[in-house]
């Protein structure tokens, strides 16, 4: 995984609540076991009309959307079923950081154990953000290090667990962490 300590991107903002793990990657795309090749159906049935062609309504459709490596979001992000998948589509689409006033707690813990950084801000917060993503080239800067969202001069704090913190600062997955302990694995082997 690519380690996250400072992230600026562009922001695409999805402005509705209780978006479930379904809306993110339905469920007929979870044939695959890796966990590439799924952000082409990242809401597919949102984002794209009956015949294949791209629903132009929907919100990462949109030209000031493309690229984008932030997502803020309403309300209960990632709720229904506990799909690792989710947060896969959301990575392989291009999201780093997601933002929201809360999130579903498996679907949080999924993004960091996959290596994308949740961030919890409070509502008002993340109600000026999603307006702000309306405009073309709305970028964020995400420090992960000191635990801020940087917008021009305003700057917003925000929780993580130190241990999560420290994985995605380096890039770790559960087994990654595990090769700190090599010297002491190796002495205990040696016994």
């Amino acid at each position: 995984m690519e380690p996250i300590v400072i992230h600026t991107g562009k922001v695409a903002g999805l402005d509705r609540v209780n978006v479930d793990t379904d809306q993110i990657i339905p469920k007929q795309f979870l044939k695959r076991i890796e966990r590439t090749g799924f952000g082409k159906f990242l809401f597919n049935d949102w984002r794209y009309n009956n015949d294949g062609t791209e629903n132009e309504s929907f919100e990462l459709n949109r030209p000031e959307n493309k690229g984008a490596s932030i997502l803020v979001a309403g309300q209960n992000f990632g709720c229904g079923s506990s799909r690792e998948h989710a947060p896969w589509a959301l990575n392989d689409y291009g999201f780093q950081v997601v933002i929201a006033p809360s999130f579903a707690d498996i679907f949080y813990n999924n993004c960091l154990k996959n290596g994308m950084l949740p961030v919890r801000l409070e509502e008002p917060i993340v109600k000026d953000l999603l307006g702000k993503s309306n405009a073309a080239d709305f970028e964020l800067t995400v420090d992960l290090e000191n635990q801020v969202i940087i917008d021009g001069d305003h700057k917003y704090k925000f929780d993580i667990d130190p241990y999560w913190k420290e994985m995605l600062m380096n890039g770790w997955d559960e087994i990654d962490v595990t090769f700190k302990y090599d010297e002491a694995i190796a002495s205990y082997e040696a016994k």
